[in-house]
């Protein structure tokens, strides 16, 4: 669709919406703020930020670290959680750490480690040695030599 063509006749809010992929109340803003003081007035438009971060930068250099050490042994945001309260001597809502670390580190909620950091590999695999097969193999066995 092209708007240019479409200038003297009018294009309505929601066709816009459609091609922009905006919702239709964004264009009417915009199309208000166009009327009332031209490009201009939609370039200055004020958006709000939000609120700033109660994370500062060297709060945010420090759990990085910590979130990023496959040493640290965190089990989960609880004891991030404690060791930043701790370690910056403030309180901190645990949404607020997680969310944080969700989005800036890309960590995820209860996802279970792979192995542990301290695992050593000799005893594993002298336990999948010792293992006893397993319950179901066992009952399979069991009634095979019961059939006979």
């Amino acid at each position: 669709m092209s708007f240019k063509k479409n200038e003297a006749a009018g294009i309505s809010k929601r066709a816009v919406a459609g091609v922009t992929g905006v919702d239709p109340n964004s264009v009417q803003t915009w199309r208000t703020l166009y009327m009332q003081g031209g490009i201009s007035a939609i370039l200055k438009h004020d958006r709000k930020e939000g609120r700033p971060s109660s994370i500062t930068k060297e709060e945010h250099k420090l759990i990085e670290q910590k979130v990023n050490d496959p040493g640290n042994g965190l089990r989960g945001y609880v004891e991030l959680l404690c060791w930043a309260e701790e370690e910056f001597k403030k309180t901190i809502k645990y949404n607020t750490l997680l969310k944080y670390t969700t989005r800036h580190f890309g960590s995820k909620v209860k996802v279970a480690r792979k192995s542990h950091v301290k695992k050593d590999g000799e005893a594993v695999n002298a336990f999948k040695k010792t293992l006893v097969t397993s319950a179901r193999k066992k009952a399979a066995v069991t009634s095979k030599s019961t059939k006979r």
